[in-house]
């Protein structure tokens, strides 16, 4: 499902889709490889298991992560990158660039 905005501006249909914290933060740690809930719980300092979890439903709904549930006890869910997720790689590489600069100064 496409994000429509009222002006179909590109860069707020962006927002929409990662303009907080925890959004880029979860891809952050899903550039690297595919990761299970609590390896990202653990590599996002402060974020409530509540909050991971709508935020990942949230990016599942909206083509950005894919979850793979394993048959098996007790379950195994494991959350990777889609390609529309994966080529959001050079605007998160241009804020750590930015956030580099801007620590630098």
């Amino acid at each position: 499902m496409k994000i429509i905005t009222e002006n179909n501006c590109p860069v707020e249909v962006t927002l929409q889709l990662i303009g907080n914290k925890w959004k880029v933060l979860i891809l952050r740690e899903l550039l690297d490889d595919t990761k299970r809930f609590g390896e990202l719980s653990r590599g996002i300092n402060g974020i409530s298991q509540k909050m991971l979890t709508q935020q990942l439903r949230q990016m599942e709904k909206d083509s950005l992560v894919n979850r793979k549930v394993y048959a098996e006890v007790p379950p195994k869910v494991e959350y990777s990158l889609t390609r529309e997720g994966r080529s959001l790689e050079p605007v998160l590489e241009a804020m750590s660039q930015w956030g580099k600069k801007y620590l630098d100064s």
